[in-house]
């Protein structure tokens, strides 16, 4: 049996995240910046009716922050009890991927990545990495509706 994932791209690396905890995909149009966030939260946006803080996955990740283009999308994920939109470079893809195909990271990808990296896929010449999405969101450093 396979999920369904969405594949996302920040920095030129492919990430994925479970379908099923994905609310929508949007494209970028601005968030509104909040005084004395963390530097990674963009702002805060609105999406159907609910204020979703927006993660900028580029200075999350420590890579270089880039403008947003018209391929950037607000990926809104739920997961748990928080409605969180991760800020990628693009998103255009959804996969299957078997649970085996899921392996742990190697242990220098685990230790650099931050604990952001959950498990890695390969698929074609493509690595394909699933996010901690509690690691990524910050376990508490932020909040949404």
């Amino acid at each position: 049996m396979s999920d369904l994932h969405v594949v996302f791209q920040v920095a030129g690396a492919h990430y994925v995240v479970p379908a099923n905890e994905v609310v929508q995909l949007e494209s970028f149009q601005g968030a509104t910046p909040v005084p004395g966030a963390p530097d990674f939260v963009e702002g805060l946006v609105q999406i159907r009716g609910a204020v979703v803080p927006v993660i900028n996955l580029r200075r999350r990740f420590g890579k270089e922050p880039i403008e947003p283009s018209l391929d950037s999308r607000v990926i809104v994920v739920r997961g748990g009890s928080r409605t969180v939109g991760l800020l990628a470079d693009r998103s255009r893809e959804v996969v299957q991927l078997a649970p085996d195909e899921l392996r742990p990271p190697p242990d220098i990808i685990q230790q650099q990545a931050s604990g952001f990296v959950r498990a890695v896929a390969g698929r074609g010449d493509r690595l394909l990495m699933l996010i901690d999405f509690d690691k990524v969101v910050g376990e508490g450093e932020i909040h949404g509706e």
